[in-house]
């Protein structure tokens, strides 16, 4: 397994090696444009493999909800999620980047994509949509992604765990809030077996976020 990573010194400059390189200090790693900039300046350029959550979550309910429609707004996250960079925990305080690896777009992007389609497939729902599209709607779900990531520890495991709030869309009322969390096992050591240990993860989250979401409004 390959990470990217760097130690960081009390000033907030980056120690690789024999040289250091001044930037700021976020959070354990460095963000995919400084990592970028610097490959650059090494006269490299990163080659990686591109992934996207392929599987679509799929609901369970008999709960139906015709004479409602919801509005999916893109989940908040911290800024080491909020990113195309595939996390790695290594220790409860430290996180790194899946190595030679990438999301095809921002991660809160990919997830509010799939948490759609997967509303639009129940075909139990009025309407779905995201802001700016013009819905008159009746509850957001909002969300928050606390975990996206693979566990390094023994033994190595995919974890997702999301927190859900239905927003009612007319008084500003929670109607209900949730934590959802899958944790899938995973082994080897390749970077295609990990992308499928988060999308198992992933797929159970989700469709249990959407039938709950279906049972209380």
């Amino acid at each position: 397994m390959a990470y990217q990573a760097f130690k960081y010194r009390a000033d907030g400059s980056v120690n690789m090696g024999s040289k250091s390189f001044g930037f700021a200090r976020h959070g354990a790693v460095l963000t995919l444009p400084i990592l970028a900039a610097l490959l650059s300046g090494c006269g490299s350029k990163a080659n990686n493999d591109t992934f996207d959550l392929s599987l679509t979550p799929v609901a369970s309910t008999s709960d139906s909800a015709k004479a409602r429609q919801i509005l999916v707004p893109e989940p908040t996250a911290l800024k080491s999620l909020d990113s195309e960079q595939v996390v790695v925990r290594v220790s409860p305080s430290e996180i790194r980047y899946l190595g030679k690896s990438q999301w095809g777009d921002r991660l809160p992007r990919i997830v509010q994509s799939k948490l759609v389609q997967a509303f639009e497939n129940t075909g139990k729902l009025g309407g779905v949509g995201k802001p700016g599209q013009g819905l008159a709607i009746d509850y957001q779900v909002v969300t928050d992604i606390r975990a996206f990531e693979i566990n390094a520890s023994s033994p190595k495991a995919a974890v997702v765990e999301i927190s859900v709030k239905i927003l009612n869309d007319r008084n500003g009322s929670v109607r209900a809030q949730n934590v959802f969390r899958a944790t899938v096992p995973v082994s080897g050591e390749e970077n295609a077996t990990f992308i499928a240990g988060i999308n198992r993860a992933f797929a159970k989250v989700g469709a249990d976020i959407v039938d709950w979401t279906l049972k209380s409004i």
